[in-house]
C-alpha cells in the first residue's frame, strides 16, 4: 500500500507558469488525500507549501558543467551569437540542463526518506526532474513519471511543428524513461493514448491523473478597474501561443455585437495573458472596439482566479487541428468557478471529451458564425437570469478531486 510519496519537481512557484500551478495543486491534493508527502523542488526560491515538508534543491556551482553553462551565456551575450542549438545538436541538451539535472539527482540521492512512490513533475519542455531520476536506478521500481505534455516537441500534434536541436537525443531519453519508470501518468486520456502511440510501454504503465481542482482562497477580493461585475463578461485567461490564435473568437464576438447592438451596453470580452505573436491583431481590436479588454502580459494568479469565479462565461481556447490531447491547466479552475464554459477546440479534444458530446457551448476554433451564435445564446440566457449560466458539473468536480486522486494512487 502506498503511504509515503517523494515528489521531485522543477518549480513550485505558482506565478511562473500554468504548469507550476498545476503541479502545486497536485501536490496539495496528494497531501489532502492523506499521503505523507516530501517535496524536493528546484525553484531556487525560498518557497514552502503549507503543512508539507518542502526542500529546495541548491544548484551545483562548483563544477565543470556550471562554468561551461555560464561561459556559454556570457559569450552569447557579448557576441550576440546563440550557441545553444550548436551544442544541443551534439549533446542533446544544454550545459545548464546537465548541471541542473546533476544538482537534482545529487540532492535526491542523499535523502534518507524511504518512499513507497517517487513522483516526478515538470513544466513546459523541461523534464529535468525526470532526467534526474532516470539517473537513479534504485528508484525506478517506485517511479511514476508524470507526462504533462507531448515530448519531444516533434511529437506535438499539428499545427505545432517544432523540431528541436538534439531531438534524437531527447527521443532516446524518453524511450528510456518509458521503459524504466514503473508507472507513468498523464493529465488526460487522449494524451496517454497519443504518447503510447510513440512509446508503447506507456500503454501498459500509464494511468490518468487529471490536473487537480484545489480549493484556492482568493487573497484580494477587490475587482480590477477594467472589470464590471454587473456586465455580461466573457474571459479568456492564459497564454496565446502562435498556434492558439484568438482571431476567430474576436471576430465572433464582434459579429455578435453587430447582430445585437444593444449588447454593447452590457457585454465585455476580456483576454488576459502573454500573446506577443498576436500583438498587432490584438492592438487593432483593443484600440477600435471598446467592448474588448486585452492585457498582453502576465496577471497575478490571485487576480485571474477571482475573475474566473465572477465572470459570466469562461473561455477555453485551443489550437486549430485534428486533435488536441491536452487538458488545459485552467480546466480545473473553470470547473471550480462553476461558470458556463465556452469551449473552442477540435472535435477530438480532451476538453470536449470531458464536457461531453452533448455539451452545447462548443465550437471548432475557426467557426466565426457558430462562435457568434453561441455567444448570443449565452447572452440571452444571461439577460433572462445571470444565475442560469452556472456549470453544475458535480461529475467533473469529483473527477478533479483529492478523493479521485486517492483512488487512482491506491489502485496501483
Amino acid at each position: 500500500m502506498i503511504k509515503k510519496i517523494l515528489i521531485v519537481v522543477d518549480s513550485i512557484d505558482i506565478e511562473d507558469s500554468s504548469g507550476s500551478k498545476a503541479n502545486v495543486a497536485l501536490i496539495n491534493n496528494l497531501h489532502h488525500a492523506g499521503f505523507e508527502v516530501l517535496v524536493y523542488h528546484y525553484t531556487r526560491k525560498n518557497i514552502q507549501l503549507k503543512n508539507i515538508n518542502t526542500i529546495g534543491i541548491p544548484e551545483i556551482k562548483w563544477s565543470f558543467l556550471y562554468f561551461l553553462s555560464r561561459g556559454q551565456r556570457v559569450f552569447s551575450r557579448k557576441f550576440k551569437v546563440n550557441l545553444a542549438p550548436f551544442f544541443e545538436k551534439r549533446f542533446g541538451f544544454s550545459f545548464t540542463f546537465f548541471n541542473d539535472t546533476k544538482s537534482i539527482s545529487k540532492a535526491v540521492k542523499k535523502e534518507s526518506f524511504i518512499p513507497d512512490l517517487v513522483l516526478t513533475l515538470s513544466k513546459g519542455a523541461s523534464f529535468r526532474s525526470h532526467y534526474a531520476v532516470l539517473k537513479l536506478p534504485h528508484l525506478h521500481d517506485k517511479w511514476m513519471a508524470y507526462i504533462h505534455d507531448p515530448y519531444p516537441f516533434h511529437y506535438y500534434p499539428r499545427p505545432y511543428n517544432w523540431v528541436e536541436s538534439g531531438y534524437d537525443f531527447k527521443q532516446i531519453f524518453f524511450e528510456e524513461l518509458s521503459q524504466k519508470a514503473k508507472y507513468s501518468a498523464f493529465p488526460s486520456q487522449l494524451l496517454k493514448e497519443w504518447m503510447s502511440s510513440y512509446f508503447s510501454d506507456f500503454a501498459q504503465t500509464g494511468i490518468v491523473i487529471p490536473h487537480q481542482n484545489e480549493k484556492y482562497t482568493v487573497q484580494n477580493t477587490n475587482f480590477p478597474s477594467y472589470f464590471d461585475v454587473s456586465k455580461f463578461n466573457l474571459l479568456h485567461a492564459g497564454n496565446l501561443m502562435k498556434q492558439r490564435s484568438p482571431e476567430s473568437l474576436l471576430k465572433g464576438f464582434t459579429l455578435f455585437l453587430e447582430n445585437n447592438p444593444s449588447a454593447k451596453n452590457d457585454a465585455k470580452l476580456i483576454l488576459l495573458g502573454n500573446a506577443s505573436y498576436h500583438s498587432e491583431m490584438l492592438d487593432y481590436y483593443k484600440n477600435n472596439i471598446s467592448e474588448i479588454y486585452i492585457h498582453n502580459g502576465n496577471k497575478a494568479f490571485d487576480e485571474v482566479y477571482h475573475l474566473q469565479k465572477n465572470v459570466s462565461v469562461n473561455i477555453i481556447l485551443e489550437a486549430k487541428g485534428e486533435i488536441s490531447p491536452f487538458l488545459p491547466a485552467k480546466f480545473p479552475h473553470c470547473i471550480e468557478a462553476n461558470k458556463t464554459i465556452l469551449s473552442l477546440a477540435p472535435y477530438y479534444s480532451e476538453t470536449r471529451r470531458l464536457l461531453g458530446e452533448d455539451y452545447i457551448f462548443w465550437s471548432e476554433v475557426d467557426d466565426v458564425n457558430k462562435i457568434a451564435m453561441l455567444i448570443e445564446k449565452l447572452y440571452q440566457l444571461w439577460k433572462q437570469n445571470p444565475y442560469q449560466l452556472t456549470l453544475n458539473r458535480k461529475d467533473l468536480e469529483d473527477y478533479l478531486s483529492a478523493d479521485y486522486l486517492q483512488q487512482q494512487i491506491s489502485n496501483l
